[in-house]
């Protein structure tokens, strides 16, 4: 992270600046000029950051299909005809092959997600050893399981889990849109929990949904005023899954998603942003701004659980037009 004694110019800040903030003021922001709006995140993002490196995640499908929750946007759901074959979990030597893979690739932190409303006890052991497995390759471990119990979270962070994802999708008002078989509630019960068990958290949404502007800055500010901000947070653009409750959704408008990054990086300056699903619908250009606008995390390899993603040579084609590098490893504390 980017040391400065720099203060920001401007003075609305959330999350890590411990700053109050209402919709209201985070409308403002968000619809200013969009030159001010990203200079003023491009500001911001470099007093924490620099500006010219992205941190690499790789994700895995660790358990695919067959999923219990009705979430509309995903093709794991049991609810929707999507036409994926649900399987089985994953072998512990069969993931720790493809972590290797990927950190040979370049990827810092390895992302293993399983179709689970919530794990089972009998399957803590085998998640146990993925995790200590992709910390004995020096790399940093995510999981993403669906809801925890405390026992659970306390596992898991024994077994030196670094991150837990679990994304909130979308604001309060539009949830139940959605998804039915689970409150948001729930959603931010277990983003608790595994803070409580000292796991730091990844936590972010999906854009094009049918959610209004209002909804994408209200699930912003639920993010950034959590009494911790998390430490990650990636930003879905819809994929729209044939067979899936939303699968005729609208296209973001491109320039609303970077207006969105943009102001997620002023609501939250300290944390890793990420582009995630959608960036194949994503032009050079868009991403391009996205980086300037506060971005500086991406999922790497041409999977991302169920669907397509970038593959290596065209990410590493676009870092060396942009002069973007690899974000190192930062060293434990």
């Amino acid at each position: 992270m980017k040391e400065s004694g720099a203060t920001s110019p401007f003075p609305i800040q959330a999350g890590s600046a411990g700053m109050p903030i209402s919709i209201q003021q985070a409308k403002i922001i968000y619809n200013l000029p969009f030159n001010d709006l990203l200079f003023r995140a491009q500001t911001i993002h470099r007093l924490h950051f620099d500006p010219n490196m992205v941190q690499m995640s790789r994700l895995l499908s660790i358990k695919t299909g067959g999923c219990a929750e009705d979430c509309g946007y995903c093709s794991q759901s049991a609810h929707y005809p999507t036409g994926l074959k649900a399987s089985k979990l994953m072998e512990v030597e069969r993931v720790l092959t493809e972590a290797r893979k990927a950190k040979d690739a370049g990827a810092t932190r390895y992302c293993m997600g399983a179709a689970w409303r919530s794990p089972k006890d009998r399957d803590m052991d085998t998640l146990v050893a993925m995790v200590e497995g992709v910390r004995a390759l020096g790399m940093e471990s995510c999981m993403t399981l669906g809801m925890l119990t405390e026992a659970q979270a306390g596992k898991l962070a024994e077994a030196g889990l670094d991150y837990y994802n679990h994304n909130i999708d979308t604001s309060e008002r539009f949830y139940s849109e959605v998804i039915t078989t689970r409150s948001f509630e729930d959603r931010l019960d277990t983003l608790a929990t595994v803070r409580m068990a000292g796991i730091k958290v990844c936590a972010g949404g999906i854009l094009g949904m049918g959610e209004t502007v209002d909804d994408r800055i209200s699930m912003l500010l639920t993010l950034a005023t959590l009494p911790v901000p998390p430490e990650s947070v990636p930003i879905n653009q819809l994929i729209p899954i044939p067979g899936s409750k939303l699968e005729d959704a609208a296209p973001v408008d491109p320039i609303d998603f970077i207006r969105l990054i943009a102001l997620a990086r002023i609501l939250m300056p300290t944390s890793h942003l990420r582009l995630s699903a959608g960036r194949t619908e994503m032009s050079d250009e868009m991403q391009a701004l996205c980086f300037f606008a506060g971005a500086n995390s991406i999922f790497v390899g041409d999977t991302l659980l169920t669907a397509d993603n970038p593959d290596d040579d065209h990410d590493t084609a676009l870092f060396r037009r942009l002069g973007l590098s690899p974000m190192p490893l930062e060293p434990a504390v």
